[in-house]
Parts: C-alpha cells; sequence; structure tokens
C-alpha cells in the first residue's frame, strides 16, 4: 500500500512538472515579447520625463549622440574620431596665426560648445553676481540644467571655441576672409562678435529658440530677427533631426522647433 502511494505521489508530481514546462514553453515567449515591448514603448515614449544632466554629466554622454555621421564640428565641418581627435584635412583646417600662441593642443582637441552661451545663461541669476560660472555651476539648480542641456550642446573645435568666446553671433560679409584655412567661420574680435559658416546657422537659431522657451534666456530684438532669418534661410536638415532623435534617447526630450519640422 504504501508502495502504490509512493508511485501515485512520484506520477502526480511528474505529471505537475510536465505540466509546468508545456506551460512555460507556451507562455515563454509570450512573456518575452511583452517585456520587450515595455521596453521599446517606454523608450520612445513621448510623455516621460526629460533626465537632464549637469554639464560633466552631459559630456559623459555626448558619445550617445555624436557618432558616425554626425561626428563632425559646428563651426568647421571638420570630422573627428572617437578620441577626439581632430581631422584637419577633412576640413581644410589650420589654426590661426597668433604670435603669442604656446600650443596647438587647444587646436587639436574637442570641446562642448554652448551655443547659448554660458553667460547669457547665467549672468541674470543672483548665483552669477556672487561667483559668476563656477558659482552657478556649483550651486544653482536651474543653471546647472541649462548647462547640460545637450540641446545646446555642440562639439567644437577648441581653439575656435575659445575665439568665439562669450560674443555674440552676428553676420557682417558675404564673402569671410579666411582665419582658419578652409573653416567658413570668423570671429571679430574688436567688435566681439562670430559669424559661423551657413551650415551652422540654421542648428544655433533653433537651439537659441529651445533655450529661451525652454529656461526663458531671453533673446534681444537684434538676435531674435536674426535667427528668424537663419530659420527660413537655412531650413532643418536630416542630420539635425537625427541629432534631436538621439539627444530625446539619452535626455528624453525633443528641441519643438527642431522635432515639429522632421518626418515622423
Amino acid at each position: 500500500m504504501t508502495s502504490f502511494l509512493l508511485i501515485a505521489g512520484n506520477n502526480n508530481l511528474y505529471s505537475r512538472y510536465h505540466t509546468t514546462v508545456f506551460i512555460m514553453k507556451l507562455l515563454g515567449p509570450i512573456l518575452v515579447l511583452a517585456a520587450l515591448s515595455s521596453i521599446v514603448f517606454a523608450r520612445v515614449d513621448p510623455t516621460a520625463a526629460p533626465r537632464h544632466y549637469n554639464y560633466r554629466d552631459a559630456s559623459k554622454q555626448m558619445r550617445r549622440v555624436y557618432y558616425g555621421e554626425l561626428q563632425e564640428t559646428l563651426y568647421c565641418g571638420c570630422k573627428y574620431d572617437d578620441k577626439k581627435n581632430v581631422d584637419f584635412s577633412s576640413c581644410d583646417f589650420k589654426p590661426r596665426e597668433n604670435p603669442n600662441r604656446k600650443s596647438y593642443k587647444r587646436a587639436e582637441r574637442i570641446e562642448w560648445e554652448h551655443m547659448v552661451t554660458a553667460h547669457n545663461m547665467g549672468h541674470f541669476l543672483p548665483c552669477w553676481k556672487d561667483g559668476g560660472r563656477k558659482n552657478c555651476s556649483a550651486n544653482d539648480t536651474t543653471f546647472k540644467l541649462m548647462e547640460g542641456d545637450m540641446h545646446n550642446l555642440y562639439p567644437a573645435i577648441g581653439e575656435v571655441n575659445g575665439d568665439r568666446n562669450n560674443f555674440m553671433y552676428s553676420q557682417w560679409t558675404n564673402n569671410p576672409e579666411p582665419m582658419y584655412g578652409g573653416c567658413k567661420t570668423i570671429v571679430d574680435f574688436k567688435e566681439k562678435k562670430a559669424q559661423p559658416r551657413e551650415e551652422a546657422r540654421g542648428i544655433i537659431a533653433r537651439a537659441s529658440f529651445y533655450m529661451e522657451k525652454t529656461y526663458g534666456v531671453k533673446l534681444s530684438k537684434q538676435d531674435r530677427k536674426l535667427f528668424e532669418a537663419w530659420d527660413k534661410m537655412y531650413p532643418v536638415t536630416e542630420k539635425e533631426c537625427e541629432r534631436d532623435r538621439r539627444i530625446f534617447k539619452v535626455q528624453g526630450d525633443h528641441n519643438p522647433f527642431v522635432y515639429e519640422k522632421c518626418p515622423q
């Protein structure tokens, strides 16, 4: 009798085991598909909250945006490699003649340029009056978000980024005298203004509109008139749309002045 119960019990366990295995085999693919679907939809959810970074952390994330065809500098269109070494031959770039130059290192490296400068973002904040950018970067939450917003960051050759400084953008000649070899961007140090190459103008305009809409960084009447003209003259390109899509995947929000003009 005992042996019969053990056999019956074992058969019952055996039956349960195989039933469970059968159910898992049947439901397994469905569960996997459900899990994958939730991941996919989470990535493209347009209502997801932005995941903004401070400038230091945003700089580390930029590789996730600028790779492949987007691995190109804003002001000169120079290509660079994964180690951020600039290929001067890709854009006929030549460092600016400067008798006080101590090194070419800044001309050879990539920096993350704020199209809307840190000064323009922060000078109206109380933290700026008490210690400038350094104090704002350390202690002001709003400034940290602005400083690390990827929609306002673009790779640039360090020397050109440094020369542009906090100068405002402008347009004063259709025949710029070269300052950096074949690069079409020029800087007027006396008048404290910079004229970007044509390919960068629409990008700069739409980034400026975004910063005003998102953070209230006001544009002057002169800047607004210039940027509205650039926005029309230099419309959104597929590269700019791809940049916006990649930033969304990392940061969680779009630049509406770009996104609304891209194929959906």
